[in-house]
Formats: C-alpha cells, structure tokens, sequence
C-alpha cells in the first residue's frame, strides 16, 4: 500500500495543501518553485526571516561543537543568554525549557509553591477569557476557549477566570478570596484577536498584586523579544512583572521557552523543584544570543512600532468605507482586521495568491510578519489583504 506523505501523523492539524522546501528573509518557496510572501512567520517565530544568516551559523558552529550534556552540568551558552535577557528585561532568574506551554507550566509552578510557602494549600491563579496560554494540561486549564479544553476533562483545578481588560473583575476576586496568589495575563491576547487592553491595564494589575501580596505573571510567548514595539509589551506600560514567559521568536526557530522571575518570584524555586532534560542545551542557546545581537543591531522594537503604525494608517487608508471591516487595530507588528463574519476561507484564498496570512478567533485576520519586513514588503501585504478583504466582503466588484 502506498502512504501518503501525511497519513503517518496524527491528524492534530488541519493543514493548508502546500509544502515549503525554503525560505530567505520574509519569502517561503514551495516544493513547486512558487514564492510566498509570509506574514505569519511560523506565528511569531521567525522574527529576522527565513535562514538567516548569523543564525544559521551560530547553529552550525555549536552543531559541530557541542550539542547537549544536560543540566547536571554548567552551559556556558545558557549563562550568557540568562544574563542578556535580565538584562533586557529588568528580571532576576531564568529557567529554560523547550517552548512557550512548558515556560507557562513553570510559571503555574512557581505561583503554586510561592503560596504554599505562604501557607495556601488551595491556590488560585485568576486567568483571563479568550487567553491562550499552551496545550499542556495546566495551560488549557488556564487557556480560556472551550474548544481546546473539550474532551480533556477533568481540567485542573485552581484557576478562576475573569473578562480580559477589566481589573473590577479582578479586584473583586482578590477581596472574596484570599486564596489567591497570581494573575496571569496577556499584555496583548493573540490567539484571542489580537486584543489590546486599555493602556491603564497592566498598572492597575501591578498594584492589585502588590497590595494582596500576589505575583504578576506575563505571558509574553507571542508579544516577547520586539513584537510589539519594545522588548517586552510589559515594558509599554512601564511596570515590571514578578514572572514572564517567553518562546517563540527567542530561537528565530529553534525550539526554546524561558521562564524569568524577579521581585518575590526571584527564590520560589530552589534545586529539585523543577527541570528539563533538555532545556537550555548549547544548541538552543547559541541560536537566541545570535538572535539577540542581530535584534539590538538593528533596532527591531523601534521597526516592529513604525511599521505598525504604518500597518493601520494604510489598512485604514485602503478599507475605508468597506462595510463588514468592524476594527483595525496593532501594537508593533501584531496586526488585526476585524470582519462582522467569520473569514477563514481567506487563508487559502491568500495562499493562492501567494501570501501566509491567519485567521484566528474566527473573524480576525492576523497579520504577524517578520519584524525585518521592507516598506516594499508592507506594502505588498497591505495590497493583497485590502483586496481579499474587499473583494470576500463583496465590495471589489
């Protein structure tokens, strides 16, 4: 019997009907030979493009140095990445791991033991509707969308939920029940529409933290390292976060998470309380320094802020008057279209044309493209989405 390319795997994914065989800065080519314009970047991941060279050759040298030897030892690579990233973030400690699920599982971790210390034998996490923190069991519990958590009941318990943007709701649960011992939050919810809180938000869950003796945690796996304008969306509100999370463009690729604690986060986890076979390894590591360097070199936060202005002013310019657009919105280059309908047949609409794009929350095109993206790059971009939408909205008759 022949088997198909696909039919070995488990069917987790519904698949767009292409392959890619390569990719140089923001285009993809298929097995074909057909480009593609990527404006999703593997979902925030490759944020310096497609084979990047400085990466590229970091893997390669540390390839043929030294790949693993797990943490029952010192990793130099591992060192210097934590001290740069406390360095850039006003953090204390990091913990590394494997991707942005396992950088929540141990931020969750760290919350529970700081109020066992504390003498809190029920802990709550107070999470927020249409988060999306991971697929681990503790993380689709904190995850707020029903359609990740179907069929994989009895969720773990621990977490209560309240309406994303709104710190009543939140107050309201740290007066009630005394419990509690974090927020964990977004700066800027992805998976859930690229949803921009007010900007009074992350202050007035700081000081909420603060007066019931409870840590911050940020989610910053999709927001971190540049997206959004800074190197940190928590940085834009001028707070800083007992805990925060990252993955995703920490490799440019290479699989990598890190949990990073400060303040009275800083001692909760001591030898044996969590770990990693392979988080941290050499390989990993090497890969995130060269991604940090080429980001400071070239002034990727001030990019990422400039091209999301420019993302709305044209979007806003090009769709004006287009009945069903209901909002336009960016922070840095985390771009969102808002239709009145759901709009998923625009992914492979736009693959035909020779552009990535997402949908996510079922109306809200996702637009998170590579942070060296060109004017001239933008601008294709912003021409080719004005004209799907318009033209799937009926208005490009």
């Amino acid at each position: 019997m022949t088997m198909s390319k696909t039919s070995a795997l488990m069917p987790t994914y519904a698949r767009l009907p292409v392959t890619f065989a390569k990719g140089e800065g923001c285009f993809l080519w298929d097995t074909e030979g057909k480009q593609y314009l990527d404006a999703v970047s593997g979902i925030a991941v490759c944020s310096l493009g497609h084979a990047r060279r400085e990466v590229a050759d970091a893997i390669c040298a540390q390839a043929q140095s030294l790949l693993h030897t797990s943490n029952l030892y010192q990793i130099e690579h591992q060192a210097a990445l934590g001290e740069q990233l406390c360095r850039l973030s006003g953090m204390e400690r990091v913990f590394f791991a494997n991707s942005g699920a396992e950088a929540n599982e141990a931020a969750i971790k760290v919350a529970r033991l700081y109020g066992h210390n504390k003498g809190i034998e029920d802990p709550v996490i107070i999470v927020m509707t249409e988060a999306f923190h991971g697929r681990t069991m503790a993380t689709v519990s904190a995850t707020g969308n029903v359609k990740a958590q179907t069929g994989f009941g009895p969720l773990l318990t621990g977490f209560e939920r309240v309406d994303y943007g709104n710190t009543e709701a939140v107050a309201t649960v740290m007066a009630e029940n005394s419990q509690v011992v974090a927020v964990l939050v977004e700066p800027v919810q992805g998976e859930g529409g690229v949803n921009i809180p007010p900007n009074n938000y992350l202050p007035e869950l700081r000081a909420l933290c603060d007066q019931h003796d409870c840590l911050l945690i940020v989610d910053e796996i999709q927001t971190g390292m540049c997206r959004t304008g800074e190197w940190f969306a928590f940085q834009h509100a001028g707070i800083q976060p007992d805990v925060m999370t990252l993955a995703k463009a920490l490799g440019n690729g290479v699989p990598i998470g890190a949990c990073l604690v400060g303040g009275k986060a800083t001692d909760v986890f001591g030898p044996g309380n969590h770990g990693s076979t392979f988080g941290g390894n050499p390989l990993s590591c090497r890969a995130a320094l060269a991604v940090i360097e080429v980001m400071e070199k070239e002034q990727l936060a001030q990019r990422a802020a400039e091209l999301g202005k420019y993302f709305v002013a044209q979007f806003t310019e090009q769709l004006r008057g287009t009945a069903g657009v209901t909002a336009i919105r960016a922070k840095g280059l985390m771009v969102a279209v808002q239709l009145d309908r759901d709009c998923g047949a625009l992914v492979a609409q736009a693959l035909n044309e020779g552009l990535l794009i997402n949908v996510t929350a079922g109306n809200v095109i996702r637009l998170l493209p590579p942070l060296v993206l060109t004017d001239a790059e933008a601008d294709q971009i912003i021409t080719k989405v004005s004209a799907l939408v318009k033209s799937y909205l009926g208005d490009g008759k």
